[in-house]
């Protein structure tokens, strides 16, 4: 029987340079952190660059990584961080905020009706960040807080906003 090795074994392995297991970590972590920055971003190619970056930091500052909060946790804040400066620099660089038109998600997949998708992907990226984290990948108000690295005060005030407008663009009542 091949013994199992366990996450914070890799975690350990990596810091002492085995690309071995710094592909393993890569493997078990890397759809979730692709989905995390396309959730951001909603473009397939900025996501591909994203969440390459997230791993190359995660991996450059594995150190840093104390093992107090799960390994995907600390990831998924690296991507959620690379993915809102990529929107920052593409608002800066080209004056507006672009979203892909041509490419969809499959979000038929994940269980999203597609209105309420299109409605998630027209929210400010700072709202449908959160949304995404809460609601979509089950994240807590405290684990989002610490993601986009912002007070729970402040998560709950873009969530209630979030789901204000969701609910003005899905027509639903509160009735």
């Amino acid at each position: 029987m091949i013994p199992t090795i366990t996450e914070a074994e890799l975690i350990e392995q990596a810091r002492s340079g085995s690309s071995d297991a710094a592909g393993e970590l890569f493997e078990q972590h890397w759809l979730e952190a692709w989905r995390a920055a396309y959730a951001v971003t909603q473009q397939r190619a900025a996501a591909d660059d994203v969440a390459m970056d997230a791993f190359a930091t995660a991996f450059g500052r594995l150190g840093d990584y104390a093992g107090a909060g799960s390994f995907a946790a600390w990831l998924h804040r690296i991507v959620v961080n690379r993915a809102l400066d990529h929107l920052r620099r593409e608002r800066r660089f080209l004056g507006l905020h672009v979203r892909a038109l041509t490419e969809e998600p499959d979000w038929d997949a994940r269980g999203v009706e597609r209105e309420v998708a299109d409605a998630v992907r027209a929210l400010k990226p700072d709202r449908r960040a959160v949304v995404v984290l809460h609601h979509w990948l089950g994240y807590s108000l405290q684990e989002t807080a610490e993601l986009v690295g912002a007070p729970i005060g402040t998560v709950q005030s873009r969530l209630a906003r979030a789901l204000g407008e969701l609910r003005e663009r899905l027509g639903v009542n509160d009735d």
